[in-house]
């Protein structure tokens, strides 16, 4: 792509699809090498006969790191965009990578760990930002693009564990190091792309007209985002309970090893990222808020019915689910950048980040409740949550949200 060509005003405008590829993927390797930490749990538990309550406390730093961080660095890149913090992010990434396939103890694996949730929750912010730039009119489509980068890493954790770990075990964390390397050669080339839009006179312009706004936020779009929030915590809690346990429900229930579950869940992830991709795309047709109600009340029957089912309709019934409830993954961060445009860092690292993140909660809150009761149990209650998908028709529609910000 011709970087210079691109970054000429009369071409804002355009969907500049050479960035848009290319931060999706930045943002698949920056999570896969996020994934590699919960896939390298089953050999940190025979290796250094770690306890599943420092499996959890592994899983809680890198979560929360990574997450509540977010919209803490798209604030200030809101008030100070800085493209190259993005192979800066990839770099510390990678200083966390070796540690990790280094460590001697639990104490060092908490320390790289938090490496890696931070250079996670820098490059986030920055990615979804450049996503909305080089989007042109297709906002729903880019996110779409950037976020499957993301979803593709993180669906790649089984694999690590059953091809990669159990054969070379700890280090072989090591080995992707050259992932995070290509990554940092990547994601120079967007920072390139990123600083010449920064010098154009439309985007001076827009950053001009934003710092000399001093208009409140509309007490309505304070309420869609809390809202918003809120839905995007039942779907991430759902996709918690699934990722941490629904393997073992496979295992208990229906007699799987622990192989076979690995490929259940792969299933589910690989048609979220499948519904990640078309869910943008359907939102610039059909709008926001629509997808977002058909993601989670469209998937809720399917959710009840999936601990009930024999072993037969899981798969369907599994991939269903991934694909639907998925769908809005990228949407609810397009609506969160329409409803406060003036602060497109801190919104995207509120619904990227923090909500997300809470899904490590969840799962604590589910591990509780598996203990105290049955991991059937868990399932059940995991059903329900996308149910909450009907209070979406309290958000304001999309032109509603149009007339907010005008």
């Amino acid at each position: 792509m011709d970087t210079a060509k691109a970054s000429k005003p009369t071409q804002q405008l355009a969907t500049v699809y050479g960035v848009l590829f290319a931060i999706s993927g930045g943002h698949l390797f920056n999570d896969a090498i996020q994934a590699v930490v919960p896939a390298m749990n089953p050999i940190f538990v025979k290796t250094l006969n770690l306890s599943y309550a420092q499996i959890g406390w592994i899983a809680f730093v890198v979560n929360m790191t990574s997450s509540v961080m977010q919209p803490v660095f798209g604030y200030f890149a809101d008030k100070k965009p800085t493209p190259f913090l993005l192979p800066l992010g990839m770099f510390m990434s990678m200083l966390g990578l070796i540690g990790f396939g280094l460590s001697p103890n639990f104490y060092v694996i908490l320390a790289s760990v938090f490496f890696i949730g931070i250079g996670s929750a820098v490059f986030h912010p920055e990615g979804s930002r450049v996503a909305y730039m080089a989007a042109g009119t297709r906002r729903g489509l880019a996110q779409s693009i950037y976020q499957v980068g993301g979803n593709f890493g993180q669906s790649l954790a089984p694999l690590f564990t059953a091809f990669i770990f159990v054969r070379f075990g700890q280090k072989g964390a090591l080995g992707f190091t050259m992932v995070a390397l290509m990554g940092i050669i990547l994601l120079l080339f967007v920072s390139k792309w990123y600083k010449l839009q920064l010098e154009t006179e439309i985007f001076k312009q827009s950053r001009k007209k934003n710092s000399e706004s001093g208009s409140p936020i509309h007490p309505k779009i304070k309420a869609a985002i809390t809202l918003l929030v809120f839905l995007v915590f039942a779907r991430s809690w759902y996709s918690a309970g699934i990722g941490n346990f629904y393997q073992f429900y496979l295992i208990n229930d229906y007699g799987l090893s622990i192989k076979q579950s690995q490929l259940y869940i792969f299933i589910f992830m690989i048609a979220g990222v499948l519904g990640t991709f078309f869910g943008g795309p359907l939102a610039d047709r059909f709008g926001r808020r629509n997808i977002i109600f058909l993601s989670m009340a469209g998937a809720a029957p399917l959710t009840i019915l999936l601990p009930y089912v024999s072993l037969f309709w899981v798969i369907p019934i599994f991939f269903l689910i991934g694909f639907i409830i998925t769908s809005s993954f990228s949407v609810t961060v397009v609506y969160a950048q329409e409803l406060v445009p003036k602060k497109i860092g801190m919104v995207s690292g509120l619904i990227v980040g923090l909500a997300f993140g809470m899904g490590a909660i969840g799962a604590v809150l589910f591990g509780t409740l598996a203990d105290l009761y049955s991991i059937k149990f868990v399932m059940i209650v995991c059903s329900w949550l996308p149910v909450l998908g009907v209070f979406t028709w309290l958000l304001p529609s999309d032109e509603r949200v149009s007339e907010l910000n005008m």
